[in-house]
């Protein structure tokens, strides 16, 4: 009966991995390492409390950047105006999705937040150009 049991978590475990998102961890991940760190030096709840505001923190900057990289992709790849709303809400792509296909198409980085890239087909500024 007990490994019924653990075959079924198991099972269970391995049918959720597939949905796993590589994002930083959040409050829960870093309360509990910092709750570790606190309790070695005896201050076990103020380290939960600092290590969950910085998991929240990271987080929020984390999806941030996918927000700007995917505004940035948008800005460049603008959609076509005669889809119908159906084909626009069906072929919308997730922040994820489109920060990648952002970073595939600038390799050299151009983080968010700085410089925008120059659009495809737009003319460069000349050198020695303000930014």
């Amino acid at each position: 009966m007990k490994s019924a049991w653990y075959g079924l978590v198991l099972l269970a475990g391995l049918s959720v991995t597939p949905f796993a998102q590589a994002e930083p961890g959040g409050c829960l991940k870093y309360g509990a390492a910092g709750a570790v760190g606190g309790h070695l030096v005896h201050h076990g709840v103020l380290g939960a409390m600092g290590g969950c505001t910085t998991g929240m923190v990271r987080r929020h900057e984390y999806r941030k950047g996918l927000r700007e990289k995917a505004a940035l992709w948008d800005r460049e790849h603008p959609a076509d105006p005669n889809q119908s709303w159906w084909q626009r809400h069906h072929n919308a792509l997730t922040y994820q999705q489109k920060a990648a296909l952002w970073d595939k198409e600038n390799p050299q980085g151009g983080a968010p937040g700085g410089v925008a890239p120059v659009a495809p087909g737009a003319a460069a500024p000349p050198p020695g150009a303000p930014n």
